[in-house]
């Protein structure tokens, strides 16, 4: 299983220099993971930038894995994974359902960095 945080579907979309890294992930949604976080900051970041519709688009390419939803099981060791590990809202989050579905989360985010379960490459 894969989880692509927000930053290399960011990094995906734009075609930009570590696109490639990250197309291995993207391309296979059989095995693809989206927690709600991520569908959120996708969204967020897209509609910034361009508009509405754009947003709207991405998460429309996201929701093609599957979409995990926030929930107790998953909260609460997100809670304990911030707390040990200092990591904001969001990565926790992220970290906890990739662990929960055994899944590999591909990023740019260099907080991540320093979990096995995580294929890190540098924003360029």
């Amino acid at each position: 299983m894969n989880l692509v945080d927000s930053s290399a579907w960011l990094e995906y979309f734009a075609d930009g220099p570590n696109a490639d890294f990250f197309a291995p992930a993207v391309q296979k949604v059989g095995e693809l993971i989206v927690p709600t976080v991520v569908l959120y900051e996708v969204y967020q970041v897209a509609a910034a930038q361009r508009d509405d519709y754009a947003g709207l688009q991405a998460v429309s390419v996201l929701q093609q894995g599957h979409v995990v939803e926030l929930n107790a099981s998953l909260a609460l060791p997100a809670a304990r994974l911030s707390r040990a590990e200092k990591l904001p809202m969001a990565d926790s989050i992220i970290l906890s359902s990739a662990r929960a579905f055994g899944a590999t989360i591909w990023t740019q985010d260099a907080d991540f960095g320093r979990f096995p379960e995580v294929k890190f490459r540098a924003k360029r």
